[in-house]
């Protein structure tokens, strides 16, 4: 087959650009066979672009040169098109394609490229191009991969959200100013990655794991308002929102209030969803403390869908614990499973609330989730049935049903009640709340395996659905639907340290230039009492996710000192370390303040998406591999040689 050369001709129109009031008009357009169908006489070739898809037809009879070219077209090849617009027969529009209204009657076909049979199906016409169950192969061929319809749909939203963030923060007097990415190792909580010195044999680089003194400093330097969509590097062990390399909207200001940074995210997290046809509801996000989390959800990320932790401890007496065998040390924390709202969606069905058979089952396999822990499910069917328990039962029912602002909780809502086993201790490894966080762990998993039952993570799916197949937009999301879908929450208050228990010490909860509270420095909590101490810190939590983390930062260099001190590191380590920083902090450093929240995960939650991979063009693999590519690889003794290295093999 003889290949065309594409010379002078130019392209007239995107493949997602036309409708009915361009009738007539002689195009030329350009893109990749989607699909081929062979009528004899008539051949039709849709042929797609990142826009979209237009239905091109060629008659043997009018143009016989450019038919015989479609009969060696093949998916995936390569073509540029000429002809003319027509409205299509009645009956024959397709009402699933934005261009399904017309066709392009071909003039001119020229093949400027061939293409193998692709080892995944590619094409999308008005249903998904079908499940890819090997993702090794998707991220091996992900030049191929990144050609399919929701690909390039994930990745023209992407742009949109960072252009929106972007022109929010320029417009708030933030100046976008990059910052080294060969810097110096400094402790961030996960290892660095590190770039050898061929220029110093044995000194290294670290790639940063975030602009974090480089936008203090920048403060100090009087820039007043930075910004930065950064790229950052953390060698640690991933999962589905975590990849080795990602990206940043990074910040700091100076002279802030938690309160400032706080508007700031706010205003261009609304601009973010905009950008995907979500508007969010007017008015503050919502503000819990760390204490206030843990208590309530058991976790420091709540995911505030389902309803909290309710604490139903008042209904029991002395006498109930004692007979039933609960805990006298800790609380009677129950989880509530509310019945489905109604949401308008034909293909998913909520699940009626559990029978008895079904509730048993579901126990049993419960029983058998926390067994290895120190908690104790009570059985709330022998409540109901004993005569002496059922008013238990009924203010534990009561209880639950405040929660959910109803009348009664069950049988249309389910209640998981737990309790500490006798003689489990109080504090365990330092942590007064480790009660409250298994259950908040447990809340978790009944809530994912009764997903179809509350369908309230069904809600979120179906508000990230922008696009029907074929690319027809979807309605915007209200603020109705975005309330209910988009749980934003900010956590304050954290702790400063954390008890490392393999070392038996003291760490910082955040990194070291994070604030305590005033009163807290002023007290002497910080050598007193450091499970205490409260840091400036916070995140912003959307549907249990962490988007980010921030805090109001360390300006008086003393207190830096102290910070150090009180970790164990001496002047004499924390010059070592950090030194250029230390001595920045001499010369006239303001109160200033920021956040890094992660753009990877706000476009993976408004796309819909359950991994960060289908958001990021070149992603690794869980073993931090790229198959694209075949990085990492080992590299020529000649390199090693010129950097002062040797491979040693571990014994």
């Amino acid at each position: 087959m003889n290949l065309d050369f594409l010379g002078n001709l130019e392209r007239t129109h995107k493949c997602g650009a036309l409708r009915s009031t361009g009738a007539g008009e002689t195009v030329t357009l350009m893109g990749w066979v989607n699909r081929r169908r062979d009528h004899g006489n008539l051949i039709f070739l849709d042929v797609r672009d990142r826009t979209g898809i237009t239905q091109i037809v060629f008659d043997k009879e009018a143009s016989p040169e450019a038919h015989a070219k479609a009969e060696a077209a093949r998916p995936e090849y390569v073509v540029a098109a000429t002809g003319r617009v027509r409205v299509r027969g009645e009956g024959l529009a397709n009402p699933n394609m934005p261009t399904g209204e017309i066709e392009v009657v071909a003039s001119q076909l020229l093949l400027l490229n061939d293409a193998k049979t692709p080892p995944f199906p590619i094409a999308a016409e008005t249903g998904p191009a079908g499940p890819i169950t090997n993702d090794e192969v998707r991220l091996k061929y992900r030049y191929l991969d990144l050609r399919r319809p929701e690909l390039q749909r994930n990745f023209e939203l992407r742009h949109k959200v960072t252009r929106a963030i972007r022109d929010y923060l320029s417009d708030n007097e933030f100046l976008e100013i990059e910052t080294p990415l060969l810097t110096r190792s400094t402790p961030e909580g996960a290892r660095d990655y590190l770039v050898p010195s061929r220029v110093h044999p044995g000194h290294f680089y670290a790639l940063p794991q975030s602009p974090q003194i480089f936008k203090q400093i920048l403060m100090i330097a009087g820039f007043d308002r930075y910004f930065q969509v950064a790229r950052c590097f953390r060698d640690e062990d991933l999962r589905a929102d975590r990849q080795p390399d990602f990206t940043q909207i990074d910040l700091e200001m100076t002279f802030p209030k938690q309160e400032t940074v706080f508007r700031i995210v706010e205003g261009f997290l609304r601009a973010a969803f905009a950008a995907g046809r979500v508007t969010l509801e007017e008015g503050n996000f919502v503000q819990m403390t760390y204490d206030d989390a843990i208590h309530r959800y058991g976790i420091d990320k709540p995911d505030m869908r389902l309803p909290a932790i309710v604490d139903v401890s008042s209904a029991f007496t002395e006498n109930d614990r004692e007979t039933l065998k609960i805990s006298k040390r800790h609380p009677v924390l129950a989880v509530v499973i509310p019945e489905a709202d109604p949401i308008e969606d034909p293909n998913q069905d909520a699940d009626v609330p559990l029978n008895g058979t079904q509730k048993r089952k579901f126990r049993e396999e419960l029983a058998k989730l926390i067994q290895p822990k120190p908690v104790a499910q009570l059985d709330l069917d022998r409540l109901r049935k004993a005569p002496q328990f059922v008013p238990l039962y009924e203010k534990i029912d009561k209880l639950c049903a405040r929660e959910l602002g109803c009348a009664r909780c069950e049988p249309e809502n389910q209640m998981f009640v737990f309790n500490g086993i006798e003689d489990t201790p109080e504090v365990w490894g330092n942590d007064r709340l480790w009660f409250y966080k298994l259950i908040g762990l447990l809340r978790l998993e009944i809530a994912k395996r009764l997903a179809n039952f509350h369908r309230r993570f069904l809600v979120t799916e179906f508000a990230s659905m922008k696009f029907d197949f074929g690319g027809l937009e979807a309605p915007p999301v209200s603020p109705e639907l975005s309330r209910k879908a988009f749980k934003f929450l900010w956590v304050t208050d954290f702790p400063m340290y954390e008890w490392n228990e393999e070392h038996k010490r003291w760490d910082a909860a955040h990194h070291p230039f994070t604030s305590p509270h005033e009163d807290d420095i002023t007290s002497g909590r910080l050598v007193s009492d450091k499970g205490a101490v409260r840091a400036l810190a916070y995140d912003i939590v959307l549907n249990g996710t962490e988007l980010g983390s921030g805090s109001i930062r360390i300006h008086r260099q003393d207190v830096q000192a102290e910070i150090f001190r009180s970790l164990g590191m001496s002047d004499e380590e924390a010059q070592a370390r950090f030194g250029f920083f230390l001595n920045a902090l001499e010369y006239g450093t303001p109160p200033h303040g920021g956040i890094a929240l992660g753009l990877d995960r706000i476009v993976m939650i408004l796309a819909g998406a359950t991994s960060l991979r289908e958001v990021i063009a070149f992603p690794k693999t869980a073993k931090a591999i790229d198959l694209m590519v075949d990085a990492p690889t080992p590299v020529s003794d000649q390199q090693l040689r010129d950097l002062n290295l040797r491979i040693v093999t571990r014994s």
